[in-house]
C-alpha cells in the first residue's frame, strides 16, 4: 500500500473512514469532507485493489483519498472502494502516516454489530485524558464488541488510537448511525457542525453508496468464478 502526499501538515488529528458495519465510517467521513470543505492532499493506493475509477463532477475520485482542513488541522482518510484483503496494509500505512506527520491523535469512526441497533455510542482509548473527556459528554466505554476491518487491524497494530463506535447492522448503509457518530465527534472535537442538513446529506450519500455497491458487485462477478463470487458476496463490506 503506497501513500502519496502533496503537503505534510504538522501535528494533525487524523480521522479514518473505511467500510465496516453499516458503512457509518464511510458516510461520516464523506460528510466531514464536504462540511469542512477539506481539500485533497494525497491518496493511498495499491495495484492489487480492484481497478474501479469513480468519476464525480467530471473528476476522478481516488479509491482512498486523503483530505485536509487547515482551520481545524484535521486529516480525513476517506475510502470509496472495497478494501477487503488489504486491511493490514492500510492499517500499517495509517500508522506510518501518523508517525510521519507526528499526528496529535488518530481517530477511528466505526459501527459495532447489534441485532436491533439503538444508536447507542461508545468509545475506546487507552489515554486517561481522552477517557475523561468522553465520559464528560456521556459516552460509555466499549467493554464488549467485535471490531472488524481496517479499524480492527489498526487497534491491533497501534495502542494510541481513539475509537468512536455506534451500534449498526452489517450489510445496510446506516445514515442515521453515521449522523449519530458525527454528533459525538462534534462534541468531542468542537467542530461546530450544523446538524440540520447533516441527516439529509448522509441519506443522499447513502443512496450514492448503494449505487456503488451494486456496481462493485457487478465487477466482482465478472472477475471472480461463481463459487468464489458467492464467498466474496457473503463476506463483502458492502453487503
Amino acid at each position: 500500500m503506497k501513500v502519496s502526499l502533496t503537503e505534510k501538515p504538522k501535528n494533525p488529528t487524523i480521522i479514518e473512514g473505511f467500510p465496516g458495519f453499516g458503512l457509518v465510517s464511510t458516510i461520516a467521513t464523506e460528510f466531514l469532507v464536504k462540511h469542512l470543505n477539506a481539500k485533497p492532499i494525497g491518496k493511498m493506493w495499491s495495484e492489487e485493489m480492484l481497478p474501479i475509477a469513480a468519476i464525480h463532477d467530471f473528476k476522478i475520485m481516488d479509491p482512498i483519498g486523503i483530505f485536509y482542513d487547515k482551520k481545524t488541522n484535521i486529516i480525513l482518510i476517506h475510502a470509496l472502494s472495497n478494501i477487503k484483503n488489504r486491511e493490514w496494509d492500510i492499517a500499517e500505512s495509517i500508522k506510518e502516516l501518523g508517525k510521519m506527520l507526528n499526528a496529535k491523535e488518530i481517530i477511528t469512526l466505526e459501527g459495532v454489530g447489534a441485532a436491533q441497533p439503538t444508536l447507542s455510542t461508545y468509545y475506546y482509548t487507552m489515554d486517561q485524558k481522552r477517557k475523561t473527556k468522553f465520559e464528560s459528554i456521556g459516552l460509555k466505554p466499549l467493554n464488549e464488541g467485535i471490531v472488524m476491518g481496517v479499524t480492527g487491524a489498526l487497534l491491533l497494530k497501534e495502542k494510541d488510537v481513539t475509537s468512536i463506535f455506534v451500534e449498526s447492522q452489517m450489510g445496510l448503509a446506516d445514515s442515521k448511525g453515521a449522523a449519530k457518530i458525527i454528533e459525538v465527534l462534534d462534541r468531542y472535537l468542537g467542530l461546530k457542525v450544523d446538524y440540520k442538513p447533516l441527516l439529509k446529506a448522509a441519506e443522499e450519500f447513502e443512496n450514492k453508496l448503494k449505487t456503488m455497491m451494486t456496481k462493485n458487485k457487478e465487477v466482482q462477478k465478472l472477475q471472480t468464478p461463481d463459487k468464489e463470487a458467492k464467498f466474496d458476496q457473503d463476506t463483502d463490506y458492502f453487503g
